[in-house]
């Protein structure tokens, strides 16, 4: 009882308030055109078999896998970072995309495009209104994986609040990975192209922070120094080292600042992307 009483305050109700912020920013600060896009696209996540089966996929691989594979009931601690949340970024890498896939590719293949592009529409309320409705996808995912928060309590007397910085430092990265796939979908007809590129590159995304990588880039030397630049960039936007510090419950503004800033100039290049189209 005491484990769903803690659930309920510290995982509930913060969900709710931030549910409510979302809905109030959405209805009285965005404009009518970006809730009209987001409830079609919303509910067409809801009408089709996507949004159920990808909720499968997700809860029942990162459930399984913690429950049975990482020893989170055999660890002897109430902490869920090294058999949880380590290893949800490398599910995502496969899940967001797979969520985002279809944001404008499903558009171009069905030549609805070129009808959005023609109504008295921004090219912004239509990206905005689409990532949005796909982040509450993730976002929903994520909210419905409490089961392992309340057996963590129930068998346990974990912080919380290190459990709740693991899953805001997961939604970060989600956000980062459906903010890569939303770019490739707007370059792409083909959602098949656009799962398997957006993959590619998210996982490069995530690895990209591995400290392996820093120091291979201090022992390069002669040929190899050409690579110097793209793997110094790769680097540079790894978003794992970020991610570990948000999890570890070390709140960061320049870890914030950089999820923030990555997601901005992603949904800057799908602007970019449409409005290169739409000439």
């Amino acid at each position: 009882m005491d484990a769903f009483i803690t659930l309920i305050l510290e995982f509930a109700i913060p969900t709710l308030i931030v549910s409510a912020i979302f809905v109030a920013i959405l209805f009285f600060l965005l404009p009518r055109e970006v809730r009209t896009i987001f409830k079609r696209e919303l509910k067409s996540y809801f009408t089709s078999p996507i949004a159920y089966v990808l909720f499968i996929v997700f809860l029942g691989i990162s459930s399984t896998l913690s429950f049975f594979f990482t020893g989170v009931l055999e660890g002897g601690e109430a902490d869920l970072f090294l058999p949880y949340f380590q290893y949800l970024p490398w599910y995502l890498v496969l899940i967001a995309p797979a969520v985002g896939m279809r944001l404008w590719s499903e558009e171009q293949r069905l030549g609805t495009l070129e009808l959005m592009l023609t109504m008295p529409l921004a090219p912004w309320h239509a990206i905005l209104g689409k990532y949005l409705a796909a982040a509450v996808v993730l976002f929903a995912m994520l909210v419905l994986s409490f089961p392992i928060v309340w057996t963590m309590n129930f068998l346990g007397d974990p912080d919380n609040g290190v459990i709740m910085a693991g899953f805001v430092a997961t939604f970060f990265v989600a956000l980062c990975f459906l903010a890569v796939t939303s770019v490739i979908s707007a370059i792409t007809r083909s959602q098949l192209v656009a799962l398997l590129v957006s993959v590619a590159l998210c996982m490069m995304l995530w690895l990209g922070g591995l400290p392996h990588l820093s120091e291979l880039l201090m022992n390069l030397k002669g040929g190899w120094l050409v690579f110097w630049p793209i793997l110094k960039l790769v680097n540079v936007i790894g978003v794992m080292p970020h991610f570990t510090e948000l999890a570890k419950g070390v709140l960061g503004l320049r870890d914030i600042v950089f999820f923030l800033s990555f997601i901005t100039f992603c949904l800057f290049a799908t602007s970019v992307a449409i409005r290169l189209k739409r000439a």
